[in-house]
């Protein structure tokens, strides 16, 4: 093989090649084209995916306020059960120590 030989055939294989990536690049390129149709069912749910994800973050604010407004009014509803269970120990000591009067004015009278 001369050297002509070898240029020709050096160059049929670039050419080949060149034409397998072309065939190649032009059989991808159609399988994977997009109708108008398709690219506006896309940006549809593109939209509907944007709206979800909108309200998702108003239910998460939504629920973050209540969950806060809950724990404050249990909170108060703490400290009230505590001032009424005080007030209760108290009116209990009171009425203890009625009795106790009571049984004592009984016994002397």
């Amino acid at each position: 093989m001369d050297r002509t030989e070898a240029l020709v055939a050096v160059a049929l294989l670039l050419f080949g090649a060149f034409l397998m990536g072309f065939l190649t690049h032009w059989v991808v390129t159609r399988l994977s084209h997009v109708s108008d149709a398709e690219l506006g069912q896309l940006d549809s749910m593109a939209e509907e995916l944007h709206r979800a994800e909108e309200e998702r973050d108003h239910a998460r604010a939504e629920h973050h306020r209540l969950r806060h407004e809950m724990q404050a009014g249990t909170g108060e509803l703490r400290s009230d059960l505590a001032m009424t269970r005080e007030a209760l120990r108290v009116a209990r000591d009171e009425a203890a120590e009625l009795r106790a009067y009571i049984e004592a004015q009984n016994m002397r009278g």
